[in-house]
């Protein structure tokens, strides 16, 4: 494996990734960067990847500990390399696992939050990326929606929360797949590309055995104009402040 060293945070945070293998995109910037995490509490990741969602909640809040799940091999070491590289060991465990089998790694109802990227497209869906890295990431080959929502649900303490980015033209699937593990959506927001294009993810906040009412936040924008420079708010994500 021919790694990279990426940075983040003003070279403040290093992240090791696959020059040729999957490599974390904007859309963990975003769900790291618009989940709330509060002192203390005790987070997981599921489907981790290299680790970098985690490591940026920890990096923003060092008072955190993190429990990252992630079944490629390849990947839990990159993640582990990770999280030595930024000597977080002690606040970050990597696990090796199957988040459809979490509870033989985890013990439920016991983490205040749960975040996680979780593949994009079914399992038949569209062009399968001829990189198995890429591809079990982007297709749901080891876990559809449903499962990553039922792992949230074993994992979280009640009236805990997940947060879940996720495309905007299957947050109706999102939504069902949620009701049908008890997890309420409790706050939405409406990714865009551009201000004058569709919405192309969502983040969505959802709490474990919760009531009626929603909360729908102001449209979030990435870029301002199409050179592709960020919005006032996407650079907020990026600030090591």
């Amino acid at each position: 494996m021919n790694l990279s060293r990426d940075t983040l945070f003003n070279g403040k945070l290093v992240i090791y990734q696959d020059s040729k293998g999957y490599r974390f995109a904007i859309d963990s910037i975003l769900l790291a960067g618009l989940t709330p995490i509060y002192d203390g509490e005790n987070v997981a990741d599921l489907g981790c990847g290299s680790g970098v969602v985690g490591l940026i909640c920890l990096f923003r809040n060092p008072t955190i500990k993190v429990a990252a799940v992630e079944i490629q091999p390849e990947l839990v070491a990159l993640a582990r390399k990770n999280t030595h590289e930024n000597r977080m060991e002690d606040k970050i465990q990597v696990y090796h696992g199957d988040v459809r089998t979490v509870d033989k790694i985890l013990k439920p109802a016991t983490f205040d939050a749960v975040v996680t990227n979780p593949p994009y497209r079914r399992a038949n869906s569209g062009r399968l990326n001829p990189d198995e890295q890429k591809a079990i990431a982007r297709h749901e080959i080891y876990g559809t929606i449903d499962d990553f929502l039922a792992a949230g649900y074993y994992l979280l303490k009640s009236k805990g929360r997940m947060a879940v980015v996720y495309p905007a033209q299957r947050l109706d699937d999102l939504i069902i797949a949620a009701n049908r593990n008890h997890l309420r959506l409790k706050y939405l927001r409406l990714i865009y590309s551009y201000a004058d294009s569709p919405a192309r993810l969502v983040f969505g906040l959802f709490r474990k055995n919760a009531g009626q009412e929603l909360s729908v936040g102001p449209p979030f924008v990435i870029y301002a104009n199409r050179k592709k420079e960020y919005t006032p708010e996407m650079k907020a994500l990026y600030d090591a402040s």
